[in-house]
């Protein structure tokens, strides 16, 4: 099948040399080539990872992919992929093209395709379907070209992707009219674009294949089976890196929708917790038109909430939470496409106040018949300020009206303000992203190899699995370092979602990402990761530490070590330093030994084997 494709073709035209940009009135951008266009190194990079990916001689892959791809970047050009969320920067739509052809090629391999046929069978379509997985995560966005962007030409045309390549001049704009979905229905206007005669005739006589291909064509994933899915991870973990997630925990998070879990998280919040419409401080009102939300609450629980249930990847702050809710059609923007709303809520009682929140259709949450009733007061619009700018944060409510977070396990997040801005495009040419995302397609140059020491230390997961290297850890007394923010209850609640997160293995340990482990026969709190974990769970933390003038890690950590249930140092100090050191870095480790395993362990685990302890004695 594969020699279809080694035909020989003509060259395509190379594009002309661009004039100096001081030649084009202000404004206006001049098309590259895809030769130009996809010559920086962290895209060079890319279509190496996805050439290696494809096991296919080079010929072989010059037809089937790297023309595609030669293609999409002449199409997008300098395009964002979005307006105000992810890869929201010139070029990122052809950056969140390579990478999510990069990671559903990695999401492939773990699938053995068609599911249910012969191993004769699918060894015969293999390369078929890691083609047709790596086309339609390429083209999943191509719509918003022609839906969402007006591009207008030097001549005063304008122009529509379906007229080809541009080769002139040209400047473009967001509409203002857009539909948040329509660019998967019009992904059908623009594959043939990419994909010439030759390769969907191919493709074509496969017909478990072609069917779920033309699915995603047609922005029906619910219908397209496997290869939706593959690509709504793959999609999910570039958009996860971009917001400051964890890509690999994305790919590897359960195949249902995210948006469908953001529904039933918010319908879960406002049926337990949230508390809406109160005469004076709230945490929502409903009125005839819109549920408002107060957007720090509403944003730190409902990430609390989502990281209980296991659901991973999702971003790192509440500017970024309210960008996932916007990418998702979660919420109603304001009329210049932000999603923070300022407005004043008035009860009926006369208390007055101004919120930034967010804005949710009543529809989404409750069936017609379960609607509650409405707010007996009013939400007033300012008008004046319908932006996303961080305007500090907002009075807390009394604390009878703080509900608690779920106690379950969560992720490490940063702490975050009470409104959102559109987030600055990170600059590509840091190391840091092009190492996060060779990581998560385990295709890392020598570089990356030097992370394994802090992923077996707990703080970076860059050892792909079944990778483990051997380290060895020496600890020393240290005086107590800086930590960052984190808050609980109280000490004994924290050792209680210990022992219940280690048992329902929410919480890992000896694991490239664990913040505990066993060393020395006993438990090793890593710090102050536990702390951060701890606290994502519980915002209502901020409110109490806030009282006691500390960062809320602080207040968490002083009531643990209150308990006296930790090991010190013959000086006196709490925290030991353990020295990791890998084959090719090493680094410091800062953490907490407790007394006996008995106080986090019913059965005490071996310790860990790629940690070797020297200077931490055990306890007597």
């Amino acid at each position: 099948m594969l020699s279809l494709f080694q035909r020989k073709r003509p060259p395509v035209a190379a594009a002309p040399s661009p004039a100096p940009a001081t030649d084009l009135p202000k404004g206006l951008m001049r098309p590259e080539s895809a030769a130009s266009l996809l010559a920086t190194p962290r895209r060079q990079k890319l279509l190496e990872h996805i050439w290696q990916r494809t096991s296919l001689s080079r010929k072989q892959f010059a037809s089937l992919y790297r023309a595609p791809l030669e293609r999409y970047a002449e199409l997008v050009q300098a395009f964002p992929a979005s307006e105000a969320h992810h890869h929201a920067y010139p070029g990122g739509m052809l950056d969140h093209g390579l990478e999510i052809v990069a990671y559903s090629l990695k999401l492939r391999q773990s699938h053995l395709l068609p599911i249910g046929a012969s191993p004769e069978d699918q060894a015969a379509q293999a390369e078929a379907w890691t083609a047709a997985v790596a086309y339609a995560a390429l083209l999943h966005d191509i719509g918003k070209v022609a839906v969402d962007l007006h591009v207008e030409l030097a001549d005063g045309s304008t122009w529509h992707p379906w007229h080809g390549p541009l080769r002139q001049p040209y400047r473009f704009r967001y509409r203002d009219d857009r539909e948040y979905r329509l660019h998967s229905a019009a992904t059908g206007l623009l594959y043939q674009q990419l994909l010439n005669r030759d390769l969907l005739d191919w493709l074509s006589g496969y017909p478990s294949l072609w069917a779920p291909l033309l699915y995603v064509l047609a922005g029906q994933y619910e219908h397209a089976g496997v290869l939706g899915e593959l690509v709504v991870q793959a999609d999910r973990a570039s958009v996860a890196q971009e917001l400051g997630g964890d890509p690999a925990r994305a790919m590897a998070a359960p195949k249902h929708s995210l948006q469908r879990k953001l529904v039933n998280g918010l319908r879960y919040l406002l049926k337990e917790e949230l508390k809406l419409n109160q005469p004076e401080a709230s945490d929502g009102w409903l009125t005839e038109d819109a549920l408002w939300l107060v957007s720090k609450t509403v944003s730190d629980k409902l990430r609390a909430h989502l990281l209980s249930q296991g659901v991973d990847g999702i971003p790192a702050n509440n500017t970024a939470v309210f960008n996932v809710l916007q990418d998702h059609g979660m919420l109603q923007p304001t009329p210049d496409g932000k999603a923070i709303w300022r407005a004043t809520v008035t009860s009926s009682t006369g208390w007055s106040h101004s919120f930034t929140l967010l804005r949710v259709a009543p529809a989404l949450i409750w069936e017609p018949g379960e609607r509650p009733a409405p707010f007996a007061g009013t939400v007033a619009i300012d008008t004046g300020s319908t932006d996303n700018e961080a305007d500090g944060p907002l009075p807390l409510p009394p604390d009878d009206v703080q509900p608690a977070a779920a106690s379950q396990e969560a992720l490490p997040w940063e702490e975050a303000g009470s409104t959102a801005s559109a987030p600055s495009p990170r600059p590509q040419t840091k190391a840091d992203v092009m190492e996060d995302m060779l990581a998560m397609v385990g295709l890392r140059d020598s570089s990356g190899m030097a992370r394994e020491a802090e992923a077996a230390a707990g703080e970076v997961d860059a050892t792909p699995p079944g990778a483990p290297s051997l380290i060895s850890v020496t600890a020393t007394p240290s005086s107590p370092l800086p930590m960052s923010p984190v808050a609980q209850p109280s000490g004994e609640h924290f050792m209680a979602w210990l022992q219940q997160g280690i048992a329902s293995r929410r919480l890992i340990i000896n694991d490239a990402k664990a913040l505990v482990h066993t060393v020395s026969d006993t438990a090793y709190l890593v710090s102050p990761g536990v702390f951060q974990r701890y606290a994502q769970e519980h915002p209502q933390v901020e409110a109490l530490a806030r009282r006691e003038n500390q960062q809320d890690w602080q207040w968490v950590q002083k009531r643990f070590e209150r308990l006296q249930l930790h090991r010190k140092q013959p000086n006196g100090l709490n925290i030991w330093t353990c020295e990791v050191t890998g084959p090719r870095k090493a680094r410091q480790l800062h953490g907490y030994l407790l007394q006996s395993p008995l106080q986090l362990f019913q059965d005490p685990p071996p310790n860990n084997p790629y940690l070797k302890t020297g200077g931490v004695s055990p306890a007597p």
